[in-house]
């Protein structure tokens, strides 16, 4: 499954600016950003993914183009899905990427596979 390397080139810019300690991944049939070694964002098919205070979801999802992000069939608490139209101004998706980053400290890592 390919994923919008356009976008991937725009949050990797946008995430080295601001200087955050990132590298990427390929997971989901798509390309996640892992940083400080938990997931923050990631892009399946053309959708950024961003993993956000699980408090904020609802006042988020008022958002025009902002949904639970279903990926296993049911809504993922703390992940919610932002469409291509919502993030077509870098000012939009810089938006997004703040809401996932001021989460990145509260997050918990995944477990380390052996």
């Amino acid at each position: 499954m390919a994923y919008d390397e356009h976008l991937g080139d725009r949050i990797k810019i946008q995430l080295e600016q601001l200087k955050a300690n990132f590298y990427e991944k390929k997971m989901f049939g798509g390309l996640c950003f892992m940083v400080d070694d938990k997931m923050c964002v990631g892009i399946v098919n053309d959708t950024l993914m961003i993993r956000i205070d699980p408090e904020e979801e609802k006042i988020l999802k008022e958002k025009e183009g902002v949904q639970d992000m279903t990926f296993t069939g049911r809504p993922m608490k703390g992940f919610l899905y932002v469409s291509p139209q919502a993030i077509d101004q870098d000012e939009e998706l810089n938006f997004y990427l703040g809401k996932a980053l001021a989460f990145n400290p509260f997050a918990k890592a995944s477990k380390k596979r052996k």
